[in-house]
């Protein structure tokens, strides 16, 4: 049975893992056959939305403490990730992914990757393993590998930042993915379109598929 890492970013689109990204996720590697754990990189998030009215609130949360809450505890600290133990990484998107998991929200093109987060990005691909990235999440393997084709959608602006960063960006729609063959890096648009929670599904199950294939 292969074994997948799925990154969360936190728990909620605004400042965390994007819940239905994340949780479609996981249903779609078990439906296909698959493991998978759950890691988080055990930082502060950079700031706590509510997500009923928008604003933000005046409180501290963790990366790792709020994104156990999908993954029901069972997580691990994403500094624990290695390579050699999982066949295939993935990184489910919303806004924790842009905020948490790098700073390309905040920075654009000048963004940081958490450290851990790149170390995992990098080993993954040093191992010749598949990487898969839905949603804004795309925006940190651009800054990490550069040279990489990817997808977010069809939103012009952050593709264009994507290309400066030295990425190649292909325009998809629903459920469709994007293959760096070099890289093994497979990306799919997901909740950078309009999209319904079934158009989600699709998007995750066809990112898993490949990577399983791939990996």
């Amino acid at each position: 049975m292969k074994n997948i890492a799925v990154v969360l970013a936190g728990n909620g689109v605004y400042d965390g893992a994007e819940i239905h990204e994340a949780t479609l996720t996981l249903l779609a590697i078990a439906q296909q056959g698959a493991a998978y754990q759950c890691f988080a990189p055990d930082v502060d998030q950079a700031h706590v939305v509510n997500h009923i009215s928008g604003e933000e609130m005046p409180e501290t949360r963790n990366v790792l403490v709020e994104a156990a809450r999908i993954a029901r505890g069972n997580i691990k600290a994403l500094s624990e990730y290695k390579a050699a133990d999982y066949d295939a990484i993935i990184f489910p998107g919303g806004f924790g992914a842009a905020k948490n998991l790098c700073t390309f929200a905040f920075d654009g093109l000048d963004c940081k990757v958490n450290p851990d987060v790149e170390k995992a990005i990098k080993a993954t691909v040093e191992a010749e393993k598949p990487v898969g990235a839905l949603c804004i999440s795309p925006a940190i393997i651009a800054k990490v590998l550069g040279d990489v084709k990817l997808t977010i959608g069809q939103d012009k602006g952050t593709a264009d930042a994507l290309e400066s960063l030295g990425a190649t960006h292909v325009t998809t729609t629903h459920g469709e993915i994007v293959v760096d063959e070099k890289y093994k890096v497979i990306t799919a648009p997901c909740y950078m379109l309009d999209a319904t929670i079934t158009q989600i599904a699709d998007g995750a199950s066809n990112v898993v598929a490949k990577m399983l294939e791939m990996a």
